[in-house]
């Protein structure tokens, strides 16, 4: 078992940047991929980034390329996503997840354990 908590979000003006964070329970935490995903009133959730155990790979959205960075530290069990130029459009509850997959994972089904969000709302 493992227990996320995501940290960071709040209200931020468009063009601004927010750093979410993501603290694992387990110190198991470096054996696993981390992902970031978002889900939007009305909306599915959709995959935001993604990052593998080590950090060395990394995998974004279209919509996030170029303005989200994800890293992670595997000392202190957190994994990061740096978001710049932000727009009304991210505003979303942000979700991390672990999983078990080899490589960098996109898809939902792939994660097992998730946090519980936290909100990010970018005003116009």
């Amino acid at each position: 078992q493992v227990q996320l908590a995501e940290s960071g979000g709040g209200l931020v003006q468009a063009g601004g940047s927010l750093r979410l964070s993501c603290a694992a329970s387990r110190r198991t935490f470096s054996t696993y991929a981390m992902g970031w995903f978002r889900q939007a009133p009305g909306k599915e959730r959709e995959f935001v980034a993604a990052i593998s155990w080590n950090g060395g790979s990394t995998y974004y959205a279209d919509s996030m390329k170029g303005r989200a960075t994800a890293s992670r530290d595997n000392a202190k069990n957190t994994v990061y996503l740096q978001m710049n130029n932000l727009e009304p459009e991210d505003t979303a509850v942000y979700y991390c997840a672990a999983s078990q997959t080899r490589g960098v994972p996109t898809a939902s089904p792939m994660f097992r354990y998730w946090g519980q969000g936290t909100q990010v709302t970018v005003s116009s």
